[in-house]
């Protein structure tokens, strides 16, 4: 084993890298600015300079590094072939080879989400287990599904999209995926915001402090149902409630002995995740009911994590 290994997760706004050593003691991070311009022409050139920049910097030689572990925001190939990064502007294409030919070092690639989550299991909130679902609660509602230890990817990199499971069929606005309904239009934290906001329209005589809140956030739901808000404990309820029942289904294919809990919504910690699992418990398959919830660990760090732990396996 060679004793150095690098690991980049690339994000819409910007790259995050990091050097670690093979043992996982993580080294040094840094950030590059993601440049979508032009395609996203230039992303993959600006992380291959910024690798070799830093190899020159701490007189790292090509011999020295095991690889290198990239995290995609898209659905990616076993072969690492990336089946197109609307956000990054990418088409389809292998970017384990074109990052070899960059860089000279070898190349693993992955879904962020999936990898993520192997970060997770590696050295977070899901360490010492082999089977965990990663849960990333944010704008949207992202997942990573590791399998007996390793990336379960699906045959174009699309398994772990539990964001987008079907909730509702009369769900009126439109997802960003093109369906209607999808769990992260319901139980992100635009989610909870999108439900709460009409909930109060239809019940405009009710009592929360919310209602004196222009334009209030998922942070501002979660802080009032600290403070005993009935709204806003009913919307956390029943986020919990969409979220239980999701993970209920998941677990019914893939089992798993914990779920692993990140994203921004993951501040709000225990209300949360006691919401989703109650709920959980009420609707999983009783062999599949004694799965654990934790919290994630390693917070924006989990992608590099991740993305070593690939090139290690």
């Amino acid at each position: 084993m060679r004793p150095y290994a690098f690991g980049v997760d690339i994000g819409g706004t910007t790259v995050k890298m990091g050097l670690f050593k093979t043992d996982g003691n993580l080294l040094e991070t840094w950030e590059i600015v993601t440049r979508r311009e032009s395609d996203g022409a230039y992303i993959l050139e600006d992380i291959a300079d910024a690798i070799k920049n830093k190899m020159e910097e701490r007189g790292i030689f090509i011999a020295d590094v095991e690889g290198m572990g990239i995290g995609v925001p898209g659905p990616v190939g076993p072969d690492g072939t990336v089946f197109k990064c609307v956000n990054l502007g990418w088409d389809v294409f292998n970017v384990e080879l074109r990052m070899k030919e960059l860089t000279g070092l070898a190349v693993k690639a992955g879904n962020d989400a999936n990898v993520a989550a192997l970060g997770e299991m590696w050295q977070g909130g899901g360490k010492g287990c082999r089977d965990i679902v990663m849960v990333t609660l944010g704008t949207g509602v992202g997942g990573g599904v590791i399998a007996d230890g390793k990336i379960l990817a699906g045959v174009n990199g699309a398994a772990g999209e539990i964001g987008h499971i079907p909730m509702y069929d009369d769900e009126p606005e439109c997802c960003g995926c093109g369906k209607r309904g999808c769990l992260e239009q319901l139980a992100s934290a635009n989610g909870i915001v999108r439900v709460t906001k009409r909930y109060l329209q239809s019940h405009p005589s009710v009592t929360s402090r919310l209602v004196g809140i222009e334009d209030f956030t998922a942070k501002d739901i979660f802080y009032a149902a600290n403070n005993g808000d009935y709204v806003a404990l009913k919307m956390v309820g029943e986020t919990g409630r969409l979220l239980g029942k999701a993970l209920a289904s998941v677990a019914c294919v893939v089992n798993p002995e914990v779920f692993v809990i990140g994203g921004g919504m993951a501040k709000a910690g225990e209300m949360l995740v006691e919401a989703i699992r109650k709920n959980y418990r009420d609707y999983s398959f009783h062999a599949s009911r004694e799965a654990k919830f934790e919290l994630a660990l390693l917070g924006n760090l989990a992608g590099i994590y991740g993305g070593v732990k690939m090139v290690l396996m």
